[in-house]
């Protein structure tokens, strides 16, 4: 006869707290073992997820999100979560250990469940999940599987979350048709799940429940994803005569494929469920919601069977309707059982008394805990330590969130147990770590910020923008305020930086245009495509070189001295050309002197003396006198003057 090979996990004692005791169930994803958490001594449910699963990151992302989502529910009706962790190759989860069964090993035993089994169990499954959705938690795997019903008579759902972990490679047929079996039909068509997929599964699960069996059945999976699209599904009462009428509507009203037709969420299923009860006369039976742990026994794992005192069988034998051999056989049993009972009890004490002497002589009894230090002085942190009888060690690491001279953390870590005498390390904060930085003037403002940012430097979403000779968009300096709101200071030719400080870029804009010489508008629509702003009043001046109309200067800098910014306003100064100067009278002058004058006051002559032809030879010049000329009055600079000379005018 072969022997079934052993689990290599029971005895191992899993994250250096979780000793493993025996193996209750195991799954397509995961194996579920009861423990003992040495910490807390306590018994637990330690879920160990499948090794061939464990590097699929994907899958341990949702296998935490299992705990996230329920550790975030404090319901009697649901699984509580109370730690998620990772040794080595194992990922698992710590839930609440409810020795007991199953809703489907229940009705695998029953088969059809009595009108008040039915109401007690889904009253409290759909307070369970009433909590869940409130929080806006989606189970998305509701069926028996996932319904635990304990010995102490506790009801409890659970596994939230686990069906987002699944993937059509890790579940077998037959575990595919366990979960197709309760998949509501917008899952089938559409993929997408919210409370009403819940509540089509909450349906099937009343259905099987009253009737004894699903309503759609098929040899692969998708003949019956193909009826949860396509069918309705049949009330109760066609297959089992005494459900009642509520309770057919009730299930016709949970499965209706339209989610829009269906109860909002499982508290709309649990009001209405509760007026049915009203209005048929049958309560719930009463559960127990917070029961006290009991003793574990090492050896077994023991369930319940339908019909004890959580809920009521569907058949009640009386004496008078068993025969005598029957009465005889169990007087035997209990005679047997009661012998078997004193026979435990004596072991119990026996292996009560050794526990005690290894827990206080050489087992967890014996250790020390590492006392809380986080915050203190190091002072005061080893002296806390040496009063436990351990050994206190000083290391230092920098800190943003923990003041310079505290500690940060102690290793082992607060609450952990040691041996008397081991030394526990004291990380002392050191404060923000201190760093270097380079010169950043010139550099662009991405080079800028990925060097800040590894420094542990903040860096400030709005940037500075001046105009500069710098470059176009090259950092021209970096403002650097103290994490302590101290003075800020400059750090573009580098500076000294500590973590969580927060640093300003200011960023080249390049230089101010220079709209000397162009016309007034399109000096204005330059200046105003740079992001600056042109004043109204244009004060204007005469110009020799610059033509009339456009700009002979601008304002070279701000009225506060400081560099130009965007939305600053410039000043233009704008031509009136050259300025009109008085020709001067030389009628009756020499031409000599006529050409002396005019050249003198800024004017040309046309003819020049050389050029001008007199009567009687350009030898008389001295002589000729200048009868009239034109222009006269007064014009700009460099006008050419005609000069009319004669000898006798």
């Amino acid at each position: 006869m072969n022997t079934p090979q052993a689990d290599p996990l029971i005895g191992r004692l899993v994250d250096g707290r979780y000793r493993v005791r025996a193996r209750i169930a195991r799954g397509g994803m995961a194996t579920v073992y009861v423990a003992t958490d040495m910490r807390l001594e306590r018994r637990i449910a330690l879920k160990v997820m499948h090794a061939h699963l464990s590097d699929d990151s994907a899958f341990q992302s949702r296998f935490i999100q299992e705990a996230r989502a329920a550790a975030r529910l404090a319901d009697p009706h649901v699984v509580n979560v109370f730690d998620q962790g990772q040794d080595g190759e194992l990922a698992y989860l710590v839930m609440e250990y409810l020795p007991g069964i199953t809703l489907r090993e229940l009705m695998r035993e029953q088969k059809r469940l009595t009108i008040t089994q039915t109401i007690t169990i889904m009253d409290a499954i759909l307070s369970g999940l009433a909590a869940a959705h409130a929080a806006g938690i989606v189970h998305r795997d509701v069926k028996p599987e996932n319904v635990l019903l304990a010995e102490d008579g506790r009801i409890k759902i659970g596994d939230f979350g686990l069906a987002r972990a699944t993937t059509a490679n890790t579940a077998t047929g037959a575990q595919l048709l366990g979960t197709i079996a309760y998949l509501a039909p917008e899952l089938v068509t559409r993929g997408t799940a919210d409370a009403r997929s819940d509540i089509y599964a909450l349906g099937i699960m009343l259905y099987e429940m009253l009737v004894g069996e699903q309503p759609y059945k098929g040899e692969q999976p998708m003949q019956i994803a193909f009826q949860h699209a396509t069918e309705q599904v049949p009330r109760p009462s066609a297959r089992n005569p005494s459900v009642p009428e509520p309770l057919d509507e009730l299930v016709l009203w949970a499965t209706e494929k339209s989610p829009d037709d269906r109860p909002l969420d499982a508290k709309a299923m649990l009001t209405r469920l509760r007026e049915i009860e009203r209005e048929i006369g049958v309560a719930p039976a009463p559960t127990a919601t917070d029961a006290p742990a009991r003793e574990y026994d090492s050896g077994s794992v023991t369930k319940i069977l339908p019909g004890t005192a959580l809920l009521p069988t569907p058949v009640e034998e009386t004496e008078e309707s068993v025969d005598n051999a029957t009465r005889l056989r169990r007087r035997t049993a209990r005679r047997r059982s009661t012998g078997a009972a004193l026979l435990t009890v004596v072991l119990l004490l026996a292996v009560l008394a050794g526990g005690v002497g290894w827990w206080f002589g050489s087992g967890p009894g014996s250790l020390i805990a590492v006392p809380t230090v986080a915050g203190m002085t190091y002072e005061d942190a080893a002296a806390a330590v040496t009063s436990e009888g351990l050994v206190p060690e000083r290391a230092e690491k920098s800190s943003i969130d923990v003041d310079a001279g505290l500690i940060i953390e102690s290793a082992p870590g607060e609450g952990e147990r040691v041996e008397k005498d081991s030394t526990v390390t004291l990380v002392v904060s050191t404060g923000p770590a201190r760093h270097d930085l380079p010169a950043l003037r010139g550099k662009s403002a991405d080079e800028v910020r990925a060097i800040l940012t590894e420094n542990g430097v903040n860096v400030a979403d709005d940037v500075e923008e001046y105009f500069d000779e710098l470059g176009k968009d090259l950092v021209l300096n970096v403002r650097v305020t103290p994490r302590d709101q101290g003075e800020a200071y400059a750090c573009a030719d580098g500076c000294e930086v500590f973590e969580d400080d927060t640093a300003l870029i200011q960023l080249s804009l390049g230089p101010v245009p220079d709209v000397t010489g162009r016309p007034v508008d399109e000096a204005v629509r330059q200046l105003e495509d740079a992001r600056l702003q042109v004043a109204d009043e244009r004060p204007e001046d005469w110009s020799d070189s610059v033509a009339r109309g456009s700009v002979i200067a601008q304002s070279a800098e701000r009225a506060d001295g400081g560099p130009w910014r965007p939305g600053d306003t410039v000043t233009l100064t704008v031509s009136k050309g050259p300025q009109p100067l008085p020709i001067p009278d030389v009628k009756g002058k020499t031409v000599r002197q006529a050409v002396d004058a005019m050249q003198g006051a800024g004017f040309k002559v046309n003819p020049t003396i050389e050029d001008i032809e007199l009567p009687l030879g350009g030898k008389y010049w001295d002589v000729y006198k200048v009868c009239s000329y034109d222009p006269n009055g007064s014009a700009a600079r460099g006008t050419t003057v005609t000069l009319t000379p004669g000898f006798f005018c």
